[in-house]
Formats: structure tokens, C-alpha cells, sequence
């Protein structure tokens, strides 16, 4: 099953979902020229950057297009918010993963949120994606330990550890068809 990768940063997680040769990657596409660009076409992955610009519809529907015959979106530091119009296509086939156990921490800045919070335990969450902001059925979740003397790079770095071993094992099990949901509650096969 082809998927389209959606990215707006340094591309660390859609490196760690090349690097374990998960499904078919069709095209990577950018909200603005951004490092994870460079990683996709190092390795002969299309890419493509759209601009948003004329609001969440037309941006929505300038991805579809790009997306073709794609089964699935992933979202890997995607910086967005998609139209409904992308949920009703691609229907529990989309998904994010976000910097903290959700729904806990939700939004940007989820690694200071939680230092801010003062929580012992913090971690990554891979979810779908629905209407809402980071709020979607939860597929997985890793902890990871609020060390004493951690700051937000020192947190989010031993975060994305996590993030690259738990996004490719989801992603290939999305892929494979192993994912079902049942209101808010998935499961796998």
C-alpha cells in the first residue's frame, strides 16, 4: 500500500520510517521548503512543497491531489490541520504522532507544556486523525521518564527516540491492515 508522508521540519521521523523500509512511500509533501525534503529526495522519494495560502479547503484539496491513488496519510511533524474533506477520504488511514501521551499536552510546544506541568512521565503518542487537534482514537503510546535537570531539547530528543522505533511499527501495521476502530478504542490484528 502506497502512502503520501506529510512534513514540515527536520524530517527525523520520516527518516526512521525510511531507514525501516516501511510500505511504499508515493510522495513526500511540505507545507514550506523544510530539511525532510532533502532526506526524501536523497533517496529518490517525489517531492513536493504547497504553500498554505487561500485557507484549510483549498490547502486540503491541493494535498488530495498530490496524493493520487495513495491509501494512507502519515503526518510526521506535519505543522498543519487537514479539511475534513482529507478525513472523509482517507477515514482512519491518517495519522500523527505527537510528543507526549495524549490526550494530555495536545497542540505545539508539548515537550515544555509537560516540564511546565511539572509531570514525572511524558512520552509519545501515535494516534488518527479526525477534526480536532491532536484528538483522534490513540493507535500507541511509549512513556518516557521526566528526568531531573531535563530541559525541553534534552526531553524531546530522548522523546523521539521512542517516536522512531513506535511510528514504523504503526505505520507498517496500518499498512497491512492489522488496525481497527470501534468508536475511540483500536485495535490490532
Amino acid at each position: 500500500m502506497a502512502y503520501v508522508v506529510l512534513v514540515s521540519g527536520a524530517g527525523s521521523n520520516l527518516e526512521a520510517l525510511i531507514e525501516a523500509d516501511v510500505g511504499k512511500i508515493s510522495s513526500v509533501v511540505a507545507d514550506g521548503e523544510c530539511p525532510a525534503l532533502a532526506k526524501a529526495e536523497a533517496v529518490g522519494i517525489s517531492t513536493r512543497v504547497i504553500p498554505y495560502r487561500g485557507g484549510r479547503a483549498s490547502f486540503t484539496r491541493e494535498i488530495l491531489d498530490v496524493a493520487g491513488d495513495a491509501e494512507a496519510l502519515v503526518l510526521a511533524g506535519f505543522m498543519r490541520i487537514l479539511g475534513k474533506e482529507a478525513i472523509a477520504r482517507f477515514p482512519n488511514r491518517i495519522v500523527n504522532i505527537h510528543p507526549s501521551l495524549l490526550p494530555s499536552f495536545p497542540g505545539l510546544d508539548a515537550v515544555a507544556q509537560a516540564l511546565a506541568a511539572g509531570v514525572k512521565v511524558t512520552g509519545a503518542t501515535v494516534h488518527f486523525v479526525d477534526e480536532l487537534l491532536d484528538h483522534g482514537p490513540i493507535i500507541a503510546q511509549k512513556a518516557v521518564p521526566v528526568l531531573p535537570g531535563d530541559n525541553a531539547c534534552s526531553l524531546h530528543k530522548r522523546i523521539q527516540i521512542e517516536e522512531h522505533v513506535l511510528y514504523p511499527r504503526v505505520v507498517e501495521a496500518l499498512l497491512a491492515g492489522r488496525l481497527s476502530v470501534e468508536g475511540r478504542t483500536v485495535s490490532w490484528s
